[in-house]
């Protein structure tokens, strides 16, 4: 079991910055991957950025070059940084962890960015 706690959602103007944080209940050591994915109203849950166990990184499309994803070890947390933010890119932001073929969520956190 992993537990996952998101924060450092917010209201922010477009072109500022965010850092979220994402704090697991366990040794991220431990987990094969951790990723961000984010809801806009109406629409589906995406991935846009995932750090693996291994330390590599993967980004979809709308996430390369502003949003940047990286991890502590000693505090079990992954940070998602976040730049020039758009009206766009509000969403509720969920952490995801995944152990084998366990997928584990949190509750999510809000981002909300104004014109």
């Amino acid at each position: 079991q992993v537990q996952l706690v998101e924060s450092g959602g917010d209201l922010v103007q477009a072109g500022g910055s965010l850092r979220l944080s994402c704090a697991a209940s366990r040794s991220i050591f431990s987990i094969d991957s951790m990723g961000w994915y984010r809801q806009a109203p109406g629409k589906q849950r995406d991935m846009f950025a995932t750090i693996f166990s291994y330390g590599s990184t993967n980004y979809a499309d709308s996430g390369k070059g502003r949003f940047t994803v990286s991890r502590d070890h000693a505090k079990n947390t992954v940070y998602l940084l976040m730049d020039s933010l758009k009206p766009e890119d509000t969403a509720v932001y969920y952490c995801n962890a995944r152990v084998a073929v366990n997928s584990y969520w949190g509750q999510g956190t809000q981002v909300s960015v104004s014109s």
